[in-house]
């Protein structure tokens, strides 16, 4: 019996509810209902009361969310797409990531973000917005891109005193599958290497692991070994397992689903040439998605955005350099 992705999450949810009364499930239509994408479905009628719908109002949600951290609780906000959270980034960014720096009060909020593309999604439920909340200080951004992590990561996440965002990619929901749930998984803060290999990094996070494995088999095929770093959180970025690895490889790729202008693959490139210049072979590359709106056409969405296909040719020609 296999568990997927959208069914991890819902079972930790399950079980941060079980196991501390202080937490409780905010967001629209995510009672009877059971969310957007069913992440909290019959969520509500095992835990009466805490599982609560909210009004159409981002703002409001992430509001109720930081008062009731202040008071104690552990809230976890559902926002039904990851664009939406845009309607309540004062709340988020002003409000939840500052309280600790100005009052000595912790946020213990979690915001879950259903993220990244579809086919057919269009412009305004594609984004992936942990670039803009990274750039805040105070804020977790987590971007798990495993079954395992999903689970294992949104614990966590609620357990932590700082507020959390956690972008969920929705491609997974149902595409991504594990054998089992994790008992024990790599803290918060620490990447993962997914791959291992020896002529060049490639750099990942969320969905975008899945497609750079994929172009790393392709390549494995030609003779090349490439070695795949999945991030897990952008903030914290994990810069040692990134160093650790260039040093191996002498060569940077780094893809990321979100727009290239300031993103985490230009974090990652950054830090690598500032503190690590000497371990490069030839210079580091990114691949990102198109700098435009996320076209609603199947065929267009299949171009925005970083592929295996993409992926792999982007390293050969830094492998020829």
């Amino acid at each position: 019996m296999s568990i997927t992705y959208l069914e991890a999450i819902r079972e930790a949810q399950a079980r941060a509810l079980a196991e501390d009364p202080r937490v409780f499930i905010y967001g629209q239509d995510v009672g009877a209902f059971g969310g957007a994408f069913k992440a909290t479905k019959n969520l509500a009628k095992t835990f009466p009361g805490r599982v609560i719908d909210a009004p159409v109002s981002e703002d409001a949600m992430v509001g109720l969310g930081v008062g009731a951290a202040i008071e104690g609780m552990r809230p976890i906000i559902e926002m039904q797409f990851a664009d939406f959270s845009t309607a309540g980034f004062n709340q988020i960014v002003n409000q939840a990531a500052t309280l600790y720096w100005r009052t000595n009060v912790p946020c213990p909020i979690t915001i879950r973000l259903p993220c990244g593309g579809t086919s057919g999604s269009g412009p305004f439920h594609s984004q992936s917005m942990e670039t803009i909340y990274a750039h805040y200080p105070g804020l977790v951004v987590l971007t798990p891109a495993t079954v395992e992590d999903a689970y294992s990561m949104l614990l966590e996440a609620v357990a932590i005193d700082d507020p959390v965002i956690f972008c969920e990619h929705k491609l997974l929901y149902y595409h991504l599958k594990a054998e089992k749930l994790p008992t024990e998984a790599l803290p918060v803060g620490k990447a993962r290497i997914s791959r291992e290999g020896r002529d060049m990094t490639i750099v990942a996070y969320s969905a975008m692991v899945h497609e750079a494995l994929a172009a790393a088999e392709e390549l494995a095929g030609e003779g090349f070994q490439v070695e795949v770093v999945d991030l897990r959180s952008v903030k914290p970025l994990d810069t040692d397992t990134v160093m650790a690895s260039v040093a191996r490889t002498g060569r940077l790729l780094c893809v990321g689903e979100s727009w290239p202008w300031g993103g985490v693959t230009a974090e990652v490139i950054a830090r690598v040439v500032s503190e690590g210049f000497g371990l490069l072979d030839a210079p580091p590359r990114r691949l990102n998605a198109k700098d435009t709106p996320v076209p609603y056409h199947p065929s267009l969405w299949a171009a925005h955005r970083p592929t295996a296909r993409s992926i792999a040719g982007a390293a050969r020609n830094l492998l020829r350099m």
